[in-house]
């Protein structure tokens, strides 16, 4: 089978990259020009250069493939730039799905994220209607929505090296967000993380599945942990205990408010907001492709410690 992939070079799309050509398929990649070399085993591959934006670059890429996946999303717009949610998570997949079917392209994966709402912000709201143009597009379509994915980012940044780097390694203490005045629940908002692995997996099987056509899928770790619970694990891989205090999230939406348009702000009130709301979701459907997720814990954190980082835990856990 040959799979067009759009969104095939970033962190998530590099490792279902390999999980197809593991499974024997060959993946059919968009790659922006300059960033030919992020491609994994480009000598495996079918390699076209162009820009999402470009209907004959998705059309070329398309009309090599028996399957599509739609995997480019953002955590963060940047109007000035032209990166935003409405172009990149519902205009270009909506243009894509389109071109599948008119180019006969029938099984098409779309990645989307748990927590997904039509009312929610517009990182959800972008996702959700992308979902609802593959619903009604007549293709056998599948959904996945991830919890928050981790894994060795290989250079680059996914969640838990944002969280070592922005908080764990920081010398202020981690923050425990609230709600409201009273600092009542602090960090007990929970999240299922779900290694980058068992995704690209996750799509990898589904492909010749029919019993994943129609299906919305969620991804998410075997364990539901609190934000607490994460910069514990988070800080034993560097073999240390950190220090937790509670901070009142309207203190920080309200610099968010203010700074977030600048790319060097951290975090953006959107982004706060889904956080606060909490991202689990079970095991249940990896289960099913015959995936056992792997936990978020010490052995699969391993790519954030270094030789040090893991005598001092090994030796703080005797």
């Amino acid at each position: 089978m040959r799979v067009a992939i759009f969104g095939g070079t970033g962190f998530v799309g590099s490792y279902i990259t390999d999980a197809l050509i593991e499974a024997g398929m060959q993946p059919v990649v968009l790659v922006r020009p300059g960033h030919e070399r992020r491609v994994r085993q480009a000598e495996r591959c079918a390699v076209v250069v162009g820009d999402v934006a470009d209907p004959s670059a998705v059309d070329t890429v398309l009309g090599q493939a028996d399957a599509a996946i739609y995997n480019i999303g953002i955590l963060r717009e940047f109007p000035a730039r032209g990166i935003t949610f409405a172009e990149l998570q519902l205009e270009a997949p909506k243009r894509v799905i389109d071109a599948a079917a008119r180019l006969g392209v029938g099984r098409f994966l779309l990645m989307s994220a748990n927590g997904v709402k039509p009312d929610g912000t517009a990182y959800q709201r972008t996702k959700y209607l992308a979902e609802q143009h593959l619903a009604a597009s007549g293709l056998e379509g599948t959904v996945f929505r991830p919890s928050v994915v981790f894994g060795d980012p290989r250079g680059g940044m996914e969640f838990a090296t944002q969280l070592m780097h922005d908080i764990v390694d920081s010398a202020l203490p981690a923050p425990l967000f609230y709600r409201g005045l009273l600092p009542t629940g602090a960090g007990a908002f929970r999240l299922s993380p779900v290694h980058v692995r068992d995704v690209a997996r996750a799509f990898a099987c589904a492909l010749p599945s029919p019993a994943t056509v129609d299906r919305t899928l969620c991804l998410g770790g075997p364990e539901d942990l609190n934000w607490r619970e994460i910069i514990e694990r988070l800080a034993a891989v560097r073999g240390r205990h950190k220090l937790k205090v509670p901070v009142p999230a309207l203190g920080l939406a309200t610099a968010a408010m203010l700074l977030d348009r600048f790319e060097a702000f951290p975090v953006t009130r959107d982004q706060l907001q889904m956080l606060l709301e909490g991202n689990t979701c079970a095991p249940a459907a990896l289960h099913s492709l015959g995936i056992d997720p792997v936990a978020f814990d010490f052995e699969h954190l391993d790519y954030l410690s270094n030789p040090t980082d893991k005598q001092s835990w090994h030796q703080n856990a005797a």
